[in-house]
């Protein structure tokens, strides 16, 4: 039976049988809906709107939602047999506390009574996925934006940085924006962020999202109750707090800046390696004209080196910046769990749940 890879986000949860060259078995909305416990007569209109967020800015919160979740996808979404459980490995966010690690490990072994366990670092993963070892990565994930330098497979834990910001930050930008210039029409976040997929994108540079202030085609958008909104510079807007982070009303530097201080900050012998070997990652990378603007600001930013993106090998499943950690997590379950180099069962019964922090790094 193949290892299980699991990649669990603040907005997606993606799963499935170590098979690198294919995209995840699952893909699932990591948040989950409140039931009703069997029983108790309660109005089916008000738990529809009470929602469990398993995993906040990229760390697990809700550790009973998150055992629900997990029961899910390994039992009734990828065919697990209870009693006849497997190998597991999940890819880490940068900055996972040490207790958080130990309490995934003691959930698998002691909850899903699993036989093998391996835990590492998405950054790492992410730069696998591309066929490297060193590099630096720029994931912009729902909840967290992580620019995570990495040399011969390890994270450079001093000079990473986090950023509590995000794609839910961008979807409540654009929800404040569209009120702006639709007042009166009520809509929805989960309306705001179909549409953020749909429209959103990047301006060629400053100069051209200054422009779209003047002159800017709008289109017509029918919400699912037949209200219709205009979208305009807003599509704009969403991509250029990322590059100009003083529309979201923060003092700092924008993204590619934010890289080359990242990278500034290890030893200069590195410099090159870790520039010339960007990985973009996480779903807002995605976005059209994202990367065009983020390699224009990269030709003109201060460092001697400037950054250069990394393309995914052509064999690689589409999309990959959706889910680059897990196919990366795919390419090491090949590794680890045949080489023994994993957490087993009789490692965590003599250690207990510290193990992971000695095995898995």
């Amino acid at each position: 039976m193949e290892a299980v890879v699991v990649d669990a986000g603040s907005k997606l949860l993606k799963a499935g049988p170590a098979i690198p060259d294919q995209a995840p078995a699952m893909i699932i909305p990591t948040q989950m809906k409140r039931m009703p416990e069997d029983g108790l007569a309660t109005d089916s209109s008000l738990c529809e709107d009470i929602t469990v967020d398993p995993v906040v800015r990229g760390v697990i919160r809700d550790w009973d939602a998150m055992e629900d979740l997990l029961h899910h996808v390994l039992y009734t979404g990828l065919g697990w047999e209870i009693g006849n459980e497997g190998q597991i490995l999940f890819t880490d966010p940068l900055c996972t506390p040490k207790a958080v690690r130990e309490q995934l490990v003691q959930l698998m072994f002691e909850t899903f009574n699993i036989s093998g366990f391996y835990a590492s670092e998405q950054a790492v993963l992410s730069l696998y996925a591309v066929g490297r070892i060193s590099g630096c990565t720029v994931d912009i994930g729902h909840g967290k934006i992580d620019i995570a330098p990495v040399i011969e497979g390890a994270v450079h834990h001093i000079a990473s940085k986090r950023f509590e910001i995000g794609g839910m930050d961008l979807t409540k930008l654009l929800a404040q924006e569209l009120g702006k210039s639709n007042p009166g029409v009520n809509i929805s976040m989960s309306d705001i962020e179909k549409i953020k997929e749909q429209y959103s994108c990047c301006a060629e540079d400053e100069l051209a999202y200054e422009k779209t202030g003047k002159s800017c085609q709008t289109e017509q958008h029918t919400l699912p109750d037949g209200q219709v909104i205009t979208i305009g510079r807003e599509r704009y807007t969403v991509g250029e707090a990322l590059f100009q982070p003083s529309i979201l009303g923060l003092e700092a530097h924008g993204i590619v800046e934010q890289l080359v201080r990242t990278i500034s900050t290890v030893s200069s012998d590195n410099h090159r390696q870790l520039l010339e070997n960007t990985v973009l990652c996480g779903g807002t990378t995605s976005m059209p004209g994202f990367e065009e603007r983020f390699q224009k600001e990269a030709g003109l930013c201060s460092s001697a080196v400037r950054p250069a993106l990394v393309k995914p090998p052509e064999y690689m499943p589409e999309n990959l910046t959706m889910y680059s950690a897990w196919v990366g997590g795919a390419i090491l379950a090949k590794v680890v769990f045949p080489q023994n180099q994993h957490v087993t069962k009789a490692d965590y019964d003599e250690t207990g749940p510290s193990v992971v922090h000695r095995k898995c790094f």
